[in-house]
């Protein structure tokens, strides 16, 4: 493990509740400091196509789900406890991504996917920072940008299916603040884009 931690020296983790503003603050953090940005949001559908149901149980009993069983006929703390990347499945493909990318730069990963306790043995000679969304605060987010609105309007009963989420998100994030301890910053609002990015940008000493 401290090989492949001394392999990722050069990668800064940025995880954190969704609606937090990782992906804003990563793109912040690459108009800033010329640094790379790997999203791994963007590689969810591909990775999940990598992954057998060895390999992801949780995955695909989640995808012979209907989106009522998944969003609606469920409880939210079953929702949480039952949703594969939570439980950090697929996040060696997250680890190999990294890895083939050029070392010669430093690397800024986010998602939500970045699980304290998967993060923490990689992080020697880097640095990692969960961005910590308010309850108010993320549902804002989620009004701006319509993404967890598009899920639940794909079910029979969109309102429940948008509390259940919220309320799902919400237990994910007071488990990420537990779990990341002083490395976690509370986003609720007071801040501004560049303000937080500031902060985020001191944790991980990075320069101009």
């Amino acid at each position: 493990m401290d090989e492949l931690a001394a392999r990722l020296a050069h990668v800064r983790w940025l995880g954190g509740g969704s609606g937090a503003g990782k992906s804003s603050v990563a793109a912040e953090l690459a108009r800033r400091y010329d640094v790379d940005v790997c999203s791994t949001d963007d590689s969810m559908a591909e990775h999940a196509a990598r992954l057998d149901a060895d390999a992801a149980p949780l995955l695909h009993r989640f995808l012979a789900m209907s989106l009522d069983e998944r969003w609606v006929l469920r409880a939210p703390q079953a929702m949480l406890e039952t949703f594969h990347w939570f439980a950090g499945e697929g996040f060696d493909l997250v680890v190999q991504d990294l890895l083939a990318r050029p070392a010669d730069r430093v690397v800024v990963v986010e998602g939500f996917r970045l699980l304290p306790a998967l993060v923490r043995p990689l992080a020697s000679g880097a640095d990692a920072v969960w961005l910590l969304p308010t309850p108010a605060f993320r549902r804002a987010a989620f009004r701006a940008r319509g993404s967890e609105f598009t899920i639940a309007g794909r079910t029979s009963d969109p309102e429940r299916a948008l509390e259940n989420l919220l309320v799902r998100d919400a237990a994910f994030t007071r488990r990420l603040a537990a779990e990341a301890g002083s490395r976690g910053l509370v986003v609720d609002g007071t801040s501004s884009l560049a303000q937080l990015t500031d902060r985020v940008a001191r944790r991980f000493a990075l320069v101009r």
